[in-house]
């Protein structure tokens, strides 16, 4: 697995470059492509996801997990916390689909941990109890920091209802980026995650700042609201619009709804 050792602003290279395929990731319940991709001298790793190669979901329409994730970029970047690795929709070696530069994770770093503490220690955020076997429970905790902070945000937002511990990716910059947001833009709340330790606290000051920005972004004829308006349905983009605006008005972390599992599976 290569790493690029930064991350483009633009996409560029991934909407235009030459793709190659050079392995599949089999662990991965869709076709999960990894590539190279030239263009202009410049060349990065980086995952295709074709529209073919997805599975049907009971509650999501078929073939549009690759519009979702590309959704789910164009609404991180509008944040401003680029949280998303660049992501495109394009036509592949297999049909339309969804590229995104690979992230190469910091094999060093710990987001998540379980203990045998009754709550979470300083600089972690308990999620709650784990069964580790058929005798024994533990705690499992999330890291506290501002970047994970962030992306539980961003999930609340984009209703990501598959927020999976191998979906973090902490980079070796320290920059954090999370991936695989096929299963999100749900009209009806489908939030599952890890990241349930802010759970009803106050949402921080930046936060408050970019919902209100968002706002503004995705309002009628704005450019985020016409982007979006292209990769998910009107039904899709006013509950977007919708689950903002109750950010804002109740300005704490969402809690789960108790109506269905709070956390994905599997955890990891």
């Amino acid at each position: 697995m290569s790493s690029s050792p930064s991350i483009p602003q633009d996409a560029e290279l991934l909407a235009r470059g030459e793709l190659t395929v050079r392995g599949r990731v089999r662990e991965a319940s869709n076709a999960v492509l990894y590539c190279s991709v030239a263009y202009g001298g410049r060349e990065a790793a980086c995952v295709y996801k074709p529209v073919a190669g997805e599975q049907p979901l009971w509650d999501f329409p078929d073939g549009t997990l690759a519009q979702r994730e590309v959704a789910a970029y164009e609404l991180s970047e509008a944040t401003g916390w680029g949280l998303i690795p660049p992501t495109v929709l394009r036509d592949g070696p297999y049909g339309e689909g969804m590229v995104q530069l690979w992230v190469e994770a910091d094999p060093g770093a710990r987001l998540l941990a379980l203990t045998e503490d009754d709550e979470a220690g300083e600089g972690w955020k308990a999620v709650g109890p784990a069964q580790v076997d058929e005798d024994r429970t533990a705690l499992l905790v999330h890291a506290d920091t501002p970047e994970l902070r962030r992306l539980a945000v961003l999930d609340a937002v984009i209703n990501n209802g598959d927020r999976k511990g191998g979906h973090l990716l902490p980079a070796p910059d320290g920059r954090l980026y999370g991936i695989d947001h096929g299963v999100t833009f749900h009209v009806d709340d489908k939030l599952r995650t890890l990241l349930w330790g802010w759970a009803g606290e106050e949402l921080p000051a930046e936060a408050a700042g970019v919902l209100d920005r968002l706002a503004g972004s995705l309002a009628p004829g704005a450019p985020l609201a016409a982007r979006l308006a292209e990769l998910l349905t009107g039904a899709e983009v006013a509950a977007v619009r919708a689950r903002v605006e109750a950010l804002r008005t109740t300005g704490r972390h969402p809690e789960p709804s108790g109506r269905w599992p709070a956390i994905p599976w599997p955890p990891v």
